[in-house]
């Protein structure tokens, strides 16, 4: 039943019926302005975590919107909250994502004209909606998010996100539990994502029981069934599907952000190929120090200071005035790139991204072979190697490196996410670790980071992760940027390949992007080891689908990295000239 009421200088209805080609019925709430008769142009916002929420999370309330002149329509998703319907992420998004545009469109006091925002899941929804071209959708400002369900969100180089994806289909599934009318499994699954530290191990992970029981999440076990970039993938693919997009985008992302590096690729992706020249022209990227949320000055334990407060609402605000209210206000006569820079706790502004001028700079790894820990020998430097011995540690699946920080999702003190001090980790001999001499001028990285390593193993599969670090002179360890390879993906995520055991392949490891100055006195420093949990899934050896392997199953590598003059293993990073 549709109700109204007065919030700030807006007027809410609540629980607004929209239906569907199929006759499923979604359900909004639709904020006016208080103040005059309109017509004003709508901004939409479609996501799962319930649309009276509205992803405050990081936005100003809808409210807010609507007193800057904006109709705010916020919708539950199918199958999510108020909505009817079963809910299967992404799969129905395009096409409930055009219906609602053209519902929201045609309310009373609309203009016609229609924006989305939203991130994470809310920005996918802008994409999939967008790429089915509903005639009245004007622009959209994706933040958060990714072209890719593959690669980027469920997987990362063939490794499987489980901090993440474990957590997030927790999440949902605890709302899963509420429809069925089974609330004290609600408040199980509650309980469960706060103590999340206590199920990452769990083996096999196609048997979770919390997830098992009552089946509330089967696209999880789905995306466990799929570790290869298969047709189950690739029909959500919002890469394939640049040419259908005929709007322009306002994309947001962060640097310790999970999907930092799908927010970029739609920005490049979508300056190239959008299906339109006015697509095309008007893409602009905002990049801040921000992990998935909140966005905020204080990261973890670092405080970047007051530059790196969310700009986010009022940015959207001129996004939106220029486009959808004609509004001459300078925002498109603005470089298309804005970037924070990590070390600095500044923003810069580029034509581009990469910035130019920048240069492909090559770091070679060096050792006498004992490069394991942060009391090994391991060096980092421009000068390519001689003849050196390999370095060599053993990969437990059973004791996998843990996770300090990093670009995961979704919770704080939950998940890893943010920068944080390495050396704990760096302490393991599991780890080796090749550090820089101090520098004695400042080096700025601004863009992406790349490994390419000659490795051995003594098993059919296994990972290799690189993780690129700034060290101050006190000796904190900072984490920027790290990646990560399950080798027999070596070629390609569609079709694997199991390694020879102690055959020396070649691997190139994408190791994410990143924008950051090390500071005169600081080092460079790069880790290589076998796991990085629980930010991704540790691999157990055995070359199956590491998810339907027990503690049984497990095996032991035995790892060599290669640095000499026919293998000189090294690391490129983008340095921004002058």
């Amino acid at each position: 039943m549709e109700e109204s009421l007065s919030i700030g200088n807006a007027v809410v209805e609540r629980d607004v019926a929209a239906e569907k080609r199929d006759g499923t019925v979604l359900y909004a709430d639709v904020y006016r302005p208080s103040f005059g008769n309109g017509p004003w142009p709508v901004l939409l916002i479609r996501q799962p975590y319930d649309k009276a929420h509205a992803m405050t999370f990081s936005y100003a309330h809808p409210s807010w919107y609507a007193s800057r002149g904006y109709m705010v329509v916020s919708q539950d998703v199918r199958g999510r909250w108020s909505s009817g319907g079963e809910f299967s992420p992404f799969r129905n998004e395009m096409e409930d994502g055009y219906d609602t545009v053209e519902w929201a469109a045609s309310l009373s006091g609309s203009s016609g004209k229609v924006g989305m925002y939203g991130f994470s899941y809310g920005g996918a929804t802008q994409l999939q909606a967008a790429a089915a071209r509903p005639p009245h959708l004007t622009c959209i400002c994706p933040a958060f998010c990714t072209p890719q369900f593959y690669e980027g969100w469920a997987y990362n180089g063939g490794a499987f996100s489980l901090a993440f994806n474990l957590s997030w289909s927790l999440y949902l599934a605890a709302d899963t539990a509420r429809r069925r009318g089974l609330s004290q499994y609600e408040a199980t699954l509650r309980k469960a994502l706060k103590s999340m530290h206590d199920w990452w191990d769990w083996l096999p992970m196609n048997t979770f029981p919390l997830l098992k029981a009552y089946e509330l999440a089967p696209y999880f076990f789905e995306w466990l069934e799929h570790p290869a970039y298969d047709a189950y993938w690739q029909r959500w693919s919002i890469d394939r599907l640049y040419p259908s997009i005929t709007v322009p985008a306002l994309h947001i992302g962060g640097w310790y952000d999970i999907f930092r590096d799908g927010v970029l690729s739609l920005f490049e992706g979508l300056t190239r190929n959008a299906g339109s020249r006015i697509a095309r022209e008007n893409q602009k990227l905002v990049m801040g120090p921000y992990y998935h949320n909140p966005w905020s000055q204080v990261i973890g334990s670092c405080d970047l200071g007051a530059a790196a407060s969310n700009p986010v609402d009022v940015l959207q605000i001129r996004w939106y005035d220029h486009w959808l209210k004609g509004a001459e206000n300078g925002i498109m006569e603005e470089p298309g790139v804005r970037y924070f820079v990590l070390g600095e706790n500044s923003w810069r502004e580029s034509a581009q991204w990469p910035p130019a001028p920048s240069s492909a700079v090559t770091f070679y790894l060096h050792s006498g072979g004992m490069a394991n820990s942060l009391g090994g020998d391991g060096t980092l430097s421009r000068e390519p190697p001689g003849e050196q011995p390999p370095d060599v540690y053993v990969y437990d699946p059973g004791d996998p490196v843990p996770s300090m920080g990093g670009q995961s999702c979704c919770i704080p003190g939950v998940s890893p996410m943010g920068p944080a001090d390495q050396r704990s980790v760096e302490a393991c001999n599991q780890v080796l670790v090749y550090t820089g001499p101090p520098l004695g001028q400042p080096v700025t990285v601004a863009g992406p980071v790349e490994a390419f390593l000659w490795v051995a193993t003594d098993v059919p599969d296994t990972d290799f992760c690189v993780k690129l670090v700034d060290v101050f002179p006190d000796g904190r360890a900072i984490n920027l940027t790290s990646g990560i390879l399950r080798a027999k993906y070596r070629k390609s995520l569609e079709s694997p390949e199991l390694l020879s055991p102690r055959e020396v392949y070649p691997l190139r490891i994408f190791g994410g992007s990143t924008a950051a100055v090390f500071r005169a006195g600081h080092r460079i420093r790069i880790e290589v080891t076998s796991s990085n949990f629980p930010c991704w899934d540790r691999n157990t050896n055995t070359g199956e689908n590491p998810m339907k392997d027990g503690y049984t199953e497990i095996r032991i590598a035995t790892q060599q990295v290669f640095h000499d003059r026919a293998r000189p293993s090294h690391v490129v990073l983008t340095v921004v000239d002058g």
